[in-house]
């Protein structure tokens, strides 16, 4: 088995300057031109592996950003537009996300062939992996229509997509039209190259306490995929936009990962698009902030610990300028006492009169950000309220953010009970150059309370824009139309606008070398803006996406 799936072996994010040192012959996988993937052996479990190695050298887990359930954006005025007609013609969508239900009647063509160009399942180990790659299975347009011709199309290409929002995300972008069902893609032209991301190891759930029945993906396996994305684009020389519709709340949120800088890289490519959804963090209470200004110097705030949050963690990131430590108090008033801030410490505190058991690593320099990072995890926490004392060491101003795990990696059983909803963009929308999609309900034109806000905690515009996100209509497996709602659904319908802007420059030779970050910018410069409300700010970005007031500002239509 290759290392790369084997759960005897960690996966740890290293600089390729580092390769030669750990290089055995079998052990390292090119990730892109800054980082490469080591694998190391796994020996019995210690969550102070965490520590032994840094904490940015662990691929952070991702999460879905929509919720399935069984003409506000300029889109259809630019679609009837006879002088632009910009369906997405020679466009490449990119996914990345959980599958896709090839057979699905939304990614056929009229004469029943398939409109995707390439799946690569990292799954699935039974056929050859794409060239360049060591793992999963790559299904070619021809190998597709093959499937498509036969009784059972899944005996001959077994990929799918049994959750259902890859298959949702890639219709909202480029699904064929479906008048019964009152469907239809923003580009349905364009084609697809999709790759289906395999299940995060279960050792590196069990290094950030998630529960092993919890479906999230790692970082690592989302760069390798935008790799197999950058190569196939470049090889055929076609314009391609990718979407990524996942979020994590790991991180410095000030877009240093690495899988942020990747797409940093990628938008300044031309031909390349990139739309990030913002999360859907915004009234979750997983984000508390403190800024104290005057003595005493520290702050205590609380969180509520529910009954189903047996493994969690929770992450402190305060600002450079001071050294901070933590003590954390059980709801019986159980105390670690205080943790002090060191290069690579790990400690770990088994409570006496609960059966709580808490490891804390206060790494003085996280390498990746340069900033202080206090790492918390907690197995069989007490349900109730436990309370957290940051302490500045300097008996000075303190300012810092907590974060708890996004999505459904915790229940809404576990909150701050004092929340923040501001920074709470997800990883990678917390990036400069990508371009970063809230969502609004387009029937009455009202932010959705759950989608995420800005800025990045280094102050960085975030969102860039706000696109539909309230119940957009799409496909589901097996041939069924329903709805999605978040971020995801309004990145989604924005990757889409970016498709048409990339026809119109590249394919129309009006633009021929137009970027993705040039792209953004004329989407930003498009936006729809109301006069009672102040741009950019932390909620709405730039404005609402509106692609035809774009084009009127670029064309004499």
């Amino acid at each position: 088995m290759e290392k790369i799936l084997d759960n005897n072996y960690y996966d740890l994010i290293i600089n390729n300057v580092s390769v030669p040192l750990y290089d055995t012959g079998d052990n390292i996988t090119l990730l892109n031109l800054r980082h490469s993937l080591l694998n190391i052996p796994r020996t019995e479990f210690d969550p102070c592996i965490l520590g032994q190695y840094p904490y940015h050298n662990f691929p952070s887990l991702y999460t879905p950003t929509s919720t399935i359930s069984i003409e506000a954006s300029g889109i259809g005025s630019v679609q009837r537009n006879p002088f632009l007609n910009l369906l997405g013609r020679g466009i490449l969508i990119g996914i990345i996300d959980t599958g896709i239900d090839y057979p699905h009647q939304a990614f056929l063509h009229n004469d029943n062939t398939t409109k995707i160009l390439s799946i690569w399942d990292q799954s699935i180990q039974t056929g050859p992996p794409p060239a360049g790659f060591t793992f999963g299975t790559e299904y070619s347009r021809e190998m597709i229509n093959i499937a498509l011709r036969s009784e059972n199309p899944f005996s001959m290409v077994p990929t799918n997509d049994t959750d259902g929002h890859g298959t949702a995300i890639a219709s909202i972008i480029a699904g064929r039209p479906n008048e019964v069902n009152a469907f239809s893609g923003v580009v349905p032209e364009a084609e697809l190259v999709v790759v289906k991301l395999k299940d995060a190891k279960p050792n590196i759930k069990e290094v950030f306490f998630v529960p092993e029945d919890r479906l999230c993906y790692q970082e690592s396996d989302i760069i390798l995929a935008l790799r197999y994305l950058e190569t196939y684009a470049l090889t055929v020389s076609r314009p391609m936009v990718i979407c990524i519709a996942m979020g994590s709340n790991q991180g410095g949120h000030d877009g240093s990962g690495a899988l942020s800088n990747y797409l940093n890289y990628l938008a300044r490519i031309p031909g390349i698009g990139v739309s990030v959804s913002a999360g859907n963090e915004g009234n979750s209470r997983r984000h508390y902030f403190n800024s104290t200004t005057n003595a005493p110097f520290y702050n205590d705030f609380e969180l509520r610990i529910g009954e189903n949050d047996r493994l969690f963690s929770m992450e402190i990131w305060p600002y450079a300028l001071g050294r901070l430590s933590v003590d954390i108090s059980s709801p019986n008033r159980e105390s670690t006492s205080p943790v002090y801030p060191a290069i690579r410490d790990c400690r770990m505190f088994n409570f006496i009169f609960t059966p709580s058991n808490i490891w804390v690593n206060n790494f003085l320099f996280e390498e990746e950000t340069g900033d202080q990072l206090i790492l918390v995890r907690f197995q069989d926490a007490l349900p109730g309220v436990w309370r957290i004392r940051i302490q500045s060491l300097d008996d000075a101003p303190l300012s810092f953010h907590a974060w708890l795990p996004s999505g459904y990696l915790i229940s809404n059983e576990t909150f701050f009970l004092n929340p923040n909803p501001d920074t709470t963009i997800t990883s990678p929308g917390n990036g400069t150059n990508q371009l970063t999609v809230t969502a609004y309900n387009q029937f009455n034109d009202s932010i959705l309370l759950e989608s995420s806000r800005g800025y990045t905690r280094n102050g960085l515009v975030k969102p860039d824009i706000a696109a539909p996100g309230y119940q957009i209509a799409c496909a589901l497996p097996n041939n069924q139309y329903g709805t999605l709602t978040g971020t995801g659904a309004a990145a989604a319908h924005t990757a889409g606008a970016i498709a048409m802007i990339m026809e119109w420059g590249i394919l129309r030779g009006n633009l021929t070398l137009i970027t993705g970050y040039d792209v953004n910018r004329l989407i930003i410069r498009g936006a729809r803006r109301e006069n009672t409300i102040i741009y950019p700010n932390n909620i709405w970005g730039y404005g609402k996406l509106d692609v035809n007031n774009l084009f009127l500002r670029l064309t004499n239509i």
